[in-house]
């Protein structure tokens, strides 16, 4: 005890000679308070206890807590000294916390709550059918007879010798050759194709009708623009097409003319599985008992990438609203939302006014050449067959594969459900534009529910949906529509070809504000001119997007 007094004492009156004469080297050290720890730590080798001293070189003492309970100097507990962490310490930190938990949250999203990966029974059922039979034919149940159209245009039979033409033929026997007629539509091909498609339609097995041919720009839609240019009308020349490989149900010499056709599939330049073409036709939106379907048009979805959603232009949601940022849930929450709901229920037939999606089911009665009754409660009857158009107006553009789907709902209407146009999208059915893509589209949608905050967000940053003026027409309203108009010298030298005769060598319009009936499909349209630049130089891109007049 004696010893430890003499411990104290000397320690106390070493404290006090340090604060008296250590004032200064202690303001040297007032901004690293390591300094303090490091001279107690000297101290405390000197000072320790001798029961302590033989277990103090094992821990790395920092320093003595003071317990001045009867004013002496008692030390009790020993800390080790805590490193400060830097900003870019505790930064890295919480990157690798938030990736932590974005790892997390993508492998319970993938395993627990897949995004359109476990689509109704029947969509299991058609595949197992397909994938267990010998035979063609075991996609189509009902042995329904089914149209297939494709207006194409490719270099050195890309497409034709390529997975597209492999699809095809895999549908046709999906199908069952017997239902089926195909017709494929390309103009201007060069040589290398023009001999592909030849063989091509040499190894079908179902009719067909494979044509190839020139096709004379100068009687599609031009337009002239205030610069005094002609110009191609894009959506004119995509119409025509387009129209150009349903003539087979028009030309009385074709099998297909009087053959009764269920269903009409219109197929793009896209990569696919056959059996979910089969599955579009015969699974989207069927009745459970029957298993008959029950829309007038049904598309799937198309994607330039595993994520982006691509085709924007033709897609507009029950309300007419354009989309919003292209990725799931692809539609915007304007209005009701009611297009996004049925994405985010996981619906296989999402309500729609347009879509294309690179691939579209119809009915294919409504595109038959012969008069028929449309409703017989009416006894109405369509004289001319559906088929695809432009807009005539100089700057307002629309789709024809939306225009298509405005006429498609307005036939006969009263047929359909209040809450409905008989147009769906079906995500559960899925195309690409490249075979690479295609093959990570069933992976990517297992985790697409965790995009819905951030493509809402950036949907709200992007200003989406666009305006349309014209949206809320409908078909028979007296509406009147801002529409660019030449003055009547300009128009008869457009016509007369004489516009080099104007002033300036231009002609000259502005915009006015025309009444008007209004007609099918102006939700689908917007203020632009989209042309074909028929004479594309070197480096020069083939499409192009007029620039709107300010006045």
């Amino acid at each position: 005890m004696g010893n430890t007094n003499r411990y104290e004492e000397e320690e106390l009156l070493r404290r006090a000679r340090a604060e008296s004469d250590g004032e200064a080297d202690k303001s040297e050290n007032i901004d690293d308070p390591t300094a303090y720890e490091l001279e107690d730590l000297e101290h405390a080798e000197h000072y320790s206890p001798p029961a302590r001293r033989r277990t103090s070189s094992r821990w790395p003492w920092s320093r003595f807590l003071k317990s001045s309970t009867q004013g002496k100097l008692s030390y009790f507990s020993i800390s080790t000294p805590r490193r400060r962490r830097s900003l870019s310490h505790r930064i890295c930190r919480l990157v690798a916390l938030l990736a932590y938990i974005a790892l997390g949250l993508l492998v319970i999203c993938g395993i627990f709550f897949p995004s359109y990966s476990r689509p109704p029974q029947r969509y299991h059922e058609l595949r197992k059918r397909v994938q267990n039979s010998q035979t063609t034919g075991a996609g189509n149940i009902h042995n329904e007879k089914v149209y297939i159209a494709a207006s194409i245009y490719e270099r050195n039979a890309e497409l034709i010798s390529g997975d597209w033409g492999k699809a095809i033929k895999g549908l046709v026997d999906v199908l069952g050759p017997e239902n089926v007629f195909l017709s494929i539509y390309e103009n201007d091909a060069d040589e290398t194709t023009k001999l592909a498609l030849r063989d091509y339609k040499s190894s079908l097995s179902c009719n067909s009708s494979i044509v190839t041919e020139h096709l004379d720009l100068a009687g599609i839609a031009h337009v002239t623009t205030p610069a005094g240019r002609a110009r191609l009308k894009r959506i004119a020349f995509l119409a025509e097409v387009r129209n150009r490989a349903l003539r087979p149900l028009e030309d009385e010499d074709s099998p297909a003319y009087n053959t009764h056709y269920d269903k009409l599939l219109y197929v793009n330049d896209v990569v696919f599985d056959p059996i979910d073409a089969a599955n579009l036709l015969f699974s989207t939106n069927a009745d459970q008992s029957s298993g008959e379907t029950s829309y007038r048009a049904a598309c799937a979805t198309d994607f330039i990438d595993p994520v982006k959603f691509y085709d924007r232009f033709a897609t507009r949601d029950l309300e007419g609203y354009t989309s919003g940022v292209p990725f799931y849930p692809f539609f915007t929450s304007a209005g009701q939302g009611i297009s996004r709901k049925d994405v985010q229920a996981q619906k296989d037939a999402v309500r729609v006014k347009s879509c294309w999606g690179g691939m579209v089911a119809f009915e294919a009665k409504w595109f038959r050449s012969q008069s028929e009754s449309i409703s017989p409660a009416s006894n109405t009857t369509r004289q001319h067959p559906l088929r695809f158009r432009a807009e005539t107006d100089t700057y307002w553009d629309a789709s024809e594969c939306c225009l298509i789907n405005a006429d498609l709902s307005n036939l006969s209407p009263s047929t359909l459900p209040a809450d409905s146009t008989g147009i769906y999208m079906n995500p559960y059915i899925r195309v690409a534009y490249s075979t690479s893509v295609l093959k990570w589209l069933h992976i990517s949608r297992r985790f697409e529910r965790l995009f819905t905050p951030i493509q809402t967000i950036a949907t709200w940053i992007a200003g989406f949906p666009d305006f349309n003026p014209r949206r809320e027409q409908q078909p028979g309203d007296e509406v009147s529509d801002r529409v660019w108009m030449w003055d009547e010298e300009s128009q008869k030298a457009m016509q007369d070809g004489t516009v080099s005769s104007l002033p300036g060598g231009v002609p000259h319009g502005k915009f006015e504000n025309v009444l008007r009936t209004a007609t099918p499909g102006q939700f689908c349209g917007t203020r632009r001119l989209l042309y074909i630049n028929e004479n594309a130089g070197k480096g020069e891109s083939k499409w192009g997007d007029e620039r709107v007049p300010s006045s």
